[in-house]
């Protein structure tokens, strides 16, 4: 089974990949607009604080102004009373005192009343004194709090305009993209439909000795040379063949294999062998006798250690027919079916799985398989229920790509550059290599692509092959400005993508995102050269 009914919609929706990029910046902006509210809540409380500190100011600026007026009578009363205490203090003496009183009553009664007199005018200066003294208290302590609270306001205002500015920039930024996206020419998609990895294929039709050319160790004759390989090749989903037959010659059962590749929530159960599948062209059989004319394995792999593959593909189609509701078509848009039994270790496997069906959350699950995912399985959902995305390795990404299943069952497709389509054409070119030159036009196609400077809807293959109004190399090098290429990196995802793709260029060093590059790639590289997966590596020779 190639890319079925069902995924074409999915693959043509990442034709356009800025979309992924909108949805990204999308998602850096929410928080960005969250802290902006939050910082709005904070101003308006912080707003109310400062109006109510102004009433309580306007409240003690008319208090402090009766005080004042009363603190200045008292004033008045102070200075007297400290002048008089003062005299009292220097010129008061006991001893005239006693020689004046007429007797020690009235000496005692003088000497106290003089006392109290004293006292009270020392607690009446202590007392003004300290009541001016907080005056002035008050004053400093109402204009700090009403600068702290300014000062405060200042900061949250600096703060909410950066964000503000910041959500602009991505909103603009944004906009863009949409703008990108949306003058996406007609031609660019057909191009990108054909290069990406939405052609159709059965195992079977995959010769096992491939093209010479689309490998690593050919010799194109000049050097540097580059090339771009996919890991893979279909839509990377469900089942790998490929795999499934690495893992049977690695001792897996199929209800193992099985359950490697759809998770461990579904169920192997007996389904009614009687069941009625209708085929569009063909007329309607039971599912057994359905299930003997599909031509989706080769029967050969029953030979070579791969018995336990072909019996899981035989529980896979039957799920995927009866998850279709019973009628299917006979292509590779659904499964392969031809009228006559494909016999052999094929219906072997069918026999040994007599009815045997893959279930999930209760109904016959939507069990998709291709060819060759390139080492890493993609999570797809159908019955509320998802398969696990995962290294198809026996350790995880530690083991990709050396004991990456479908490099152990000897996969044609695991690592391939592609430059013909399935027809064999190849726009005139013999192999996927590039020059240096022709390298640096796929970064300078990238560059107007992504960072504007020229019309992006000329970006296409400079190639008869393809017609329309592409720009010329020397065009493109006007508006890049990259000149030549002279070495590259690669690093790769944990979700089984092509992180970054790093060029060494006459402009330095220039690190692209792996989904731009593809797209540049696709869009611009000549002839039929394509990359068919979101895995893969750059090979410079």
């Amino acid at each position: 089974m190639g890319v079925r009914a069902e995924s074409l919609e999915e693959i043509e929706a990442q034709i356009t990949e800025l979309q992924h990029q909108m949805q990204l910046s999308v998602a850096a902006t929410t928080p960005l607009e969250s802290e902006v509210a939050k910082l709005k809540k904070q101003l308006d409380g912080i707003g109310s604080q400062i109006k109510q500190s102004e009433i309580r100011m306007q409240e003690l600026a008319g208090s402090i102004t009766e005080r004042e007026k009363t603190i200045k009578n008292q004033y008045a009363v102070l200075a007297a009373k400290v002048r008089d205490y003062y005299k009292k203090s220097r010129f008061y003496s006991p001893l005239l005192w006693m020689v004046s009183s007429r007797s020690a009553g009235e000496l005692t009664r003088g000497l106290t009343y003089k006392q109290a007199s004293a006292d009270e005018d020392k607690n009446l200066i202590v007392r003004i004194t300290t009541e001016i003294m907080q005056l002035e208290e008050d004053k400093k302590q109402i204009e700090a709090d009403k600068a702290k609270l300014a000062g405060l306001q200042a900061k949250l205002d600096t703060q909410k305009a950066f964000f503000e500015k910041e959500i602009a920039g991505a909103k603009k930024w944004q906009a863009e993209l949409s703008g990108k996206i949306a003058t996406l020419t007609a031609k660019q998609q057909a191009i990108l439909t054909e290069k990406s990895g939405t052609f159709q294929t059965t195992v079977g039709e995959v010769p096992l000795a491939d093209d010479p050319a689309s490998r690593p160790d050919y010799n194109p004759g000049f050097s540097p040379a580059f090339a771009a390989f996919s890991f893979g090749a279909p839509h990377f989903k469900g089942m790998s063949q490929y795999g499934a037959l690495g893992r049977a010659k690695q001792g897996q059962g199929y209800e193992q294999i099985l359950k490697a590749y759809y998770g461990g929530g579904i169920e192997i159960r007996d389904h009614n062998p009687d069941a009625q599948i209708t085929v569009t062209g063909y007329g309607t059989y039971s599912l057994e006798e359905y299930a003997k004319r599909i031509y989706e394995m080769p029967g050969s792999w029953g030979d070579e250690g791969g018995m336990e593959a072909l019996k899981a593909q035989a529980v896979a189609a039957r799920s995927y027919a009866l998850a279709r509701g019973g009628e299917i078509c006979a292509t590779e848009a659904c499964q392969v079916f031809k009228p006559s039994p494909k016999g052999g270790k094929w219906e072997e496997a069918v026999n040994a799985t007599r009815g045997k069906v893959i279930y999930a959350n209760g109904n016959p699950f939507s069990s998709w398989y291709a060819s060759t995912s390139g080492g890493y399985q993609e999570s797809y959902s159908a019955n509320g229920y998802s398969t696990p995305g995962f290294w198809d390795t026996p350790s995880g990404q530690g083991g990709w790509t050396a004991q990456a299943y479908e490099k152990t069952a000897g996969s044609p497709w695991f690592y391939k550059a592609w430059y013909r389509t399935r027809s064999g054409d190849a726009c005139g070119r013999s192999h996927p290599w590039l020059n240096s030159e022709e390298m640096a036009d796929i970064l300078n196609a990238w560059k107007v692509l992504f960072n504007g400077g020229g019309d992006s809807g000329r970006v296409t293959p400079e190639s008869s092959c393809w017609g329309g109004n592409p720009y010329s190399k020397e065009e493109l090098r006007g508006i890049g400005g990259f000149v030549s290429v002279s070495g590259v990196s690669v690093t790769y995802a944990g979700n089984g993508v092509t992180a970054t793709v790093t060029f060494q260029t006459n402009k330095g060093e220039v690190p692209i995102s792996g989904a731009d590059f593809k797209k540049a790639f696709n869009l611009r590289s000549p002839g039929r050269i394509s990359l068919k997966s979101g895995l893969f590596n750059i090979e410079k020779k």
